[in-house]
């Protein structure tokens, strides 16, 4: 649990820096949130890990991206919206709503859509103009076949209860190794707006 909630502080860093603010409004919600999405993830475990191992998959998360040096403060926190957005669609299926708690589920969603309205107000201000060329940014195309990646791992096992297992773990670990990307934003200054 403390390990969740480290993780869970770490994404709350992206959202203030020494001045207390990135230059764009983050409410404190964000960090609550973020923390509770973790903790949602953590809760939502219905199967017993040792149980599943025969399907357990390397699915190839960008650690060398999202922990390492080489992106740009606005690629990192295209990157970083990238994941949040990413795994909102993926815990959004129809498919998904079938293999989890209901309850659980909607408050997933709820947390992950709050987080990313959060970051949004912020999007536009470190993206500006090269907010049109996002979608041609490699970095982010890696985080989209990455998740492609889950998504067809899950269609290939049909979908059963420890291919959603492997692929919650998998979320809780992307989410972690995301944790230095944050650190990383935090460190190249308070404000977002700065170049």
């Amino acid at each position: 649990m403390a390990f969740v909630l480290s993780l869970l502080m770490a994404l709350v860093l992206v959202s203030y820096g020494p001045g207390g603010s990135l230059g764009c409004y983050l409410s404190r919600r964000l960090m609550l949130d973020a923390r509770e999405n973790l903790r949602l993830l953590d809760r939502m475990n219905r199967l017993s890990p040792h149980s599943c191992l025969q399907d357990r998959k390397d699915f190839g998360l960008p650690q060398e991206m999202v922990e390492g040096d080489q992106l740009q403060k606005d690629q990192a926190f295209s990157v970083l919206y990238e994941m949040l957005q990413q795994t909102f669609n993926l815990f959004r299926t129809e498919r998904s709503s079938a293999a989890w708690n209901t309850t659980l589920l909607e408050q997933l969603h709820t947390g992950l859509q709050q987080q990313l309205e959060d970051l949004d107000t912020c999007r536009g201000l470190v993206m500006g103009e090269k907010d049109s060329e996002l979608g041609k940014m490699d970095p982010i195309m890696t985080v989209k076949k990455y998740f492609q990646g889950i998504h067809d791992y899950l269609q290939e096992k049909e979908y059963s209860d420890c291919a959603w297992e492997i692929v919650r773990v998998e979320m809780m670990r992307a989410l972690t190794s995301s944790t230095t990307l944050q650190k990383r934003l935090t460190k190249m200054g308070g404000n977002l707006n700065s170049p």
